[in-house]
């Protein structure tokens, strides 16, 4: 039976600006996600704030923007010699579980930046396509992430409802990284024991493949700061993937607010750093 095709809604831009994160340039072609992660998601916030969704249920439909190759096609000659990489996506998933309609577009997406041989980094609690190992068509120099912070059974169901499973998505980065192309891994929003008991080397082992990793701690939930050993537990974790990574040349970096102790505080960068070039023992 053929999926129901996903609502469709028109921009005016679609490449904008980015001071945040992970790229200088950022893409959304979608508005919502059909994971409704828990956490509560940041992004959610910010558009029931500004009035762009209504509720959670509202989140959880999404909507495609139809015009969005047009789009592309108009910017690209317009900002390409200012673009340092794009980030798919800070207010969506690129890959969104059981949504094919997303996963074509964004393919679609990635193949006509690359002929401008423009790089992305890419973020998705989704599965990544096979297709991907196509370099030629989707290019070399991309970064694929996926966000992977328990394999708690009951966390997952709790804060991560409609995604799939996090040993899935793990398979599927493994297989974009035995092709040749570089991968990543967002542990944020990391949970406190209170919320998911696990140990963290357990997890840091499961994808030691990858070439980089994001560490970062469990926001805007009530329940978190309840912990009573929060900043100690967030030290304690800091250390934990530091010395994980430096042993194994994994560039890492540790997001800011993570860490309390003195040492760190003075040593803020942008998470975006971590991607402009190889380093290691990055500090945030």
């Amino acid at each position: 039976m053929k999926p129901k095709s996903l609502p469709k809604i028109y921009r005016k831009t679609l490449l904008y600006k980015s001071g945040v994160e992970y790229a200088d340039y950022c893409i959304n072609h979608v508005e919502g996600c059909s994971h409704g992660c828990r956490y509560p998601c940041y992004a959610m916030i910010m558009k029931k704030r500004c009035g762009v969704i209504k509720d959670y249920n509202d989140w959880i439909k999404p909507k495609i923007v139809a015009n969005a190759l047009k789009l592309l096609n108009k910017e690209i000659p317009k900002y390409k010699h200012k673009i340092k990489f794009v980030h798919l996506c800070f207010s969506t998933d690129p890959f969104m579980y059981q949504q094919p309609e997303v996963r074509d577009l964004t393919l679609k997406i990635i193949a006509r930046l690359s002929q401008d041989n423009i790089r992305c980094t890419v973020l998705t609690k989704g599965l990544y396509p096979k297709a991907l190992i196509n370099k030629e068509k989707y290019g070399v120099n991309n970064e694929y992430g996926i966000t992977f912070v328990s394999l708690d059974k009951n966390f997952l169901s709790k804060f991560e409802p409609f995604s799939p499973s996090p040993l899935k998505r793990i398979e599927k980065l493994r297989m974009l990284h035995k092709a040749g192309l570089k991968t990543w891994i967002s542990m944020e929003p990391y949970p406190t024991p209170n919320l998911a008991q696990q140990k963290l080397l357990d997890l840091l082992h499961s994808i030691s493949f990858t070439d980089k990793i994001i560490f970062g701690k469990f926001n805007y939930n009530a329940d978190s700061y309840q912990f009573k050993e929060n900043k100690e537990f967030y030290d304690e974790c800091a250390e934990i993937v530091s010395k994980f990574c430096q042993e194994r040349k994994i560039n890492y970096h540790i997001k800011f607010g993570t860490r309390t102790k003195k040492r760190y505080l003075e040593k803020r960068t942008k998470t975006e750093k971590i991607f402009q070039k190889p380093r290691l023992n990055i500090y945030a």
